[in-house]
């Protein structure tokens, strides 16, 4: 009688600690299962976000080097007005880049949902993401809207007057600033959150191969830019925009 008290004692033991054994490992494993996909979303995001970074930089990249060389070209003309008809065509790609658009579609995604803050998990990461983001939109008001407005109020292929009342050299400086700024904060987030350069890179390219690129609107931003020279001003469109 004792020893089937016993037995039945060890096959309750056994039971029970199966039963315990199979529970941590259900839960444990589920546990690990969700953190991996958490850490799995939270660099995608990350990625997605320094992706986005990448291409601003790309466009403010481009606006910058135009401007640039329509700083010199106006400089020139400002002391040699004869060079006004050899270097007025430059003035082209940088009337152009006022209709630079800058994709939101990420911002919005990160600034609306609580979720992708929780996401992220880093309040600093946060911090510099949104300072990009604010940062880009200072951009596009000093530089893009700011030089837009004065193109539209000013037509500067007419006449040497009309191009001089337009500094191009102070969009150029203000170009530059706001893009040392947001490469500054680009590289603090790649570093704070320890983002592989590689591994960013096939991000890229894989994001690139699914965009969707049309050529009809890229032609029609192109006839566009011809007609800013015939008319000397430019209208809104929104298919003429520069976009990522």
């Amino acid at each position: 009688m004792k020893e089937k008290h016993l037995s039945d004692t060890k096959r309750f033991l056994l039971t029970l600690l199966a039963t315990t054994f199979s529970i941590i490992l259900t839960f444990g494993t589920s546990a690990i299962i969700e953190r991996r996909h958490k850490a799995a979303a939270k660099k995608e995001m990350v990625m997605m976000i320094i992706y986005d970074f990448d291409k601003t930089l790309e466009l403010a990249q481009y606006a910058d080097s135009v401007l640039q060389q329509a700083g010199v070209a106006e400089m020139e003309i400002a002391r040699h007005p004869e060079y006004f008809d050899s270097l007025r065509p430059q003035f082209l790609s940088a009337v152009g880049v006022t209709q630079t658009e800058f994709s939101e579609t990420t911002e919005n995604i990160f600034s609306s949902n609580i979720e992708t803050f929780n996401t992220l998990g880093n309040v600093n990461f946060v911090h510099e993401v949104s300072a990009f983001y604010h940062h880009r939109r200072m951009y596009k008001q000093l530089v893009f809207d700011e030089l837009l407005t004065q193109v539209q109020n000013s037509p500067i292929m007419f006449s040497v007057e009309n191009l001089l009342e337009i500094s191009f050299p102070i969009y150029s400086l203000y170009s530059w600033q706001g893009l040392v700024a947001l490469r500054a904060i680009r590289n603090r987030c790649v570093q704070m959150m320890n983002v592989n350069e590689k591994e960013l890179e096939k991000f890229s390219q894989r994001r690139v191969e699914t965009e969707d690129y049309s050529e009809e609107d890229e032609l029609i931003r192109l006839q566009r830019l011809e007609k800013m020279i015939e008319f000397g001003k430019i209208t809104s469109d929104p298919k003429t925009t520069r976009k990522h």
